[in-house]
């Protein structure tokens, strides 16, 4: 994967940085110690907050030796770098007054031989290594010989490892400064994790396709809103947009105050505004779920730990699977793409003492009498974003909110651009806190949508569904990219789920439409299934 370098200076929290990046790798652990046992009270604390499931080994006189006897899939953790290095010297003989030139030369080439081996392989490794070293130097040089020996060899083989690894990050009292890579000639990136975060379902559907890809409302905006639109475009676009009309509308709306309302550019600009405004040391993200929140998060340089939703268990959220060090968690309810609507008290339990919980309810207006909804209960520690593109129909105007406690949505604006949401936007978010029945009807018509797509399924030999609660249904067949493959050779637009962490190749999303919609779909999709499989 790759080599992170964490340095810092005594007590700058650089390990607990390092096992948080640890732990969001995901992988087993290999932590490898290396400080003098003498200071037990340290290692004590350090035991502690580790998980009980990380292995624990010594580091020996060969330093590579604890890459080469890990297996690759695990992350190894060295903790830390000076430490060994004064172990090296003190074996040496390096501490103990001796004048012996030669005898220092011969151990400052022999550490720096082994620090040089180990940072290539630690480079070359498939699985992530993290490094955590000391930050020394910046005082007065040491009066003895051998503590200089310690500080120069400290410093070069944390500019040996700085050179090849992928990240090198700086704690200062607890706070993360990640250092900027050396320049390089501009190469064109390769497919990564993160593009696959940023797929989405728009892209899979041409001119004239049925489209069963895209989670919003067939039809547009409908005629009452087209209105509102008309007349902002009319009397509101002249001037700078001034978004507390709208505000003041959505707070009467969801019975909260006006100081607790964000207005977004879409529901997706909320979310990419959470790592900016909260800076979480560590952010879990439940999946499967809208992806652009993990790709902020990832873009920001914040470790993430992805919290998976089993399928066995019709995709319910577990509380309990979160990390405890998580301090910012973010779920979808209903979660997309499998539609699962957890009980508001599932979605609670996440809480924790210095923990903040992003509840993205996009599809909640899509669930008749939003039984679930959090948006109108004040918590100190709870976020609530909303979109209006999924139920009004309006993907290209971008409108969403944030709904949280003043402190955290003060946080929110901070980091908005300024005049980030236009003022035909501002007038649709106005026009829909104002019509609180409009959405009812949308809502049972959506409802009724599913069902019928739900019952045609289920006739379906070779298809797998789950229950859903939004405008759209999660399948799963045995090749899920060869049966959209044929669907698209109908003109039949659909999802292909496989780049929401936590599902395969199998899975597919399809969009709930009218009952003759549903029956053309089904029929189609049960040929693509009886053909590939």
């Amino acid at each position: 994967m790759s080599l992170r370098l964490v340095i810092g200076g005594t007590r700058s929290g650089k390990s607990a940085h390092a096992e948080r990046i640890a732990h969001a790798s995901g992988a087993p652990v290999r932590y490898v110690a290396t400080a003098d046992e003498s200071d037990r009270e340290r290692i004590a604390r350090h035991v502690a907050r580790r998980p009980a499931a990380w292995e624990t080994v010594t580091a020996g006189s060969r330093l590579i030796d604890v890459l080469t006897q890990a297996p690759a899939a695990t992350c190894v953790l060295l903790d830390g770098l000076g430490p060994w290095i004064a172990t090296a010297l003190h074996r040496a003989g390096a501490f103990d007054g001796s004048d012996d030139d030669a005898a220092l030369a011969r151990v400052r080439e022999e550490t720096e031989d082994e620090l040089l081996r180990f940072a290539h392989a630690a480079a070359a490794r498939p699985g992530l290594v993290v490094v955590v070293a000391e930050e020394c130097g910046h005082g007065v040089l040491p009066a003895d010989r051998a503590s200089r020996l310690w500080v120069d060899l400290v410093g070069d083989a944390t500019q040996r490892l700085a050179a090849v690894a992928e990240r090198v990050e700086l704690v200062v009292a607890g706070r993360v400064v990640e250092l900027p890579a050396p320049a390089a000639p501009a190469a064109q990136p390769a497919p990564s994790e993160f593009a696959r975060l940023r797929s989405h379902g728009d892209t899979a559907v041409r001119a004239g396709d049925a489209d069963h890809a895209v989670s919003v409302r067939a039809g547009g905006p409908p005629a009452w809103l087209r209105d509102a639109l008309r007349r902002a475009l009319d009397d509101d676009v002249a001037r700078y947009p001034d978004e507390q009309e709208a505000v003041a509308a959505l707070a009467a709306l969801h019975g909260r105050e006006p100081a607790e309302i964000v207005p977004a550019n879409g529901a997706a600009e909320a979310l990419w505004l959470l790592p900016a405004a909260l800076r979480p040391a560590l952010a879990a993200c439940v999946h499967p779920g809208f992806t652009e929140a993990e790709a902020a998060l990832r873009a920001h340089r914040v470790p993430v730990v992805r919290v998976l939703r089993d399928p066995q268990r019709d995709f319910a959220l577990d509380p309990a699977a979160v990390p405890d060090g998580a301090d910012l968690v973010i779920v979808g309810n209903p979660a997309s793409p499998s539609g699962t609507l957890d009980p508001a008290a599932a979605v609670l339990a996440l809480r924790r003492p210095g923990r903040v919980v992003v509840v993205d309810e996009a599809f909640m207006d899509l669930v008749a009498g939003e039984p679930e909804a959090l948006v109108r209960e004040r918590r100190d520690d709870v976020i609530v974003v909303r979109s209006l593109t999924k139920s009004l129909a309006i993907p290209g105007l971008r409108a969403g909110y944030a709904v949280a406690p003043p402190p955290l949505a003060e946080r929110l604006r901070d980091v908005r651009p300024p005049w980030t949401v236009n003022a035909v936007a501002l007038a649709a978010l106005t026009a829909f806190a104002r019509r609180p029945d409009a959405l009812v009807a949308a809502a049972a018509t959506a409802a009724q949508e599913r069902e019928d797509l739900a019952q045609r399924l289920a006739c379906v030999t070779g298809v797998r569904s789950w229950p859903a609660a939004a405008n759209f249904v999660l399948i799963e067949v045995d090749d899920g990219a060869a049966v959209a493959a044929r669907l698209r050779e109908r003109r039949i637009a659909v999802r292909e789920a496989s780049s929401f962490p936590g599902l395969g190749a199998g899975h597919l999303r399809l969009t709930a439409r009218t009952a003759q919609e549903n029956a053309r779909l089904v029929a189609a999709l049960a040929e693509a299934v009886a053909a590939c499989g």
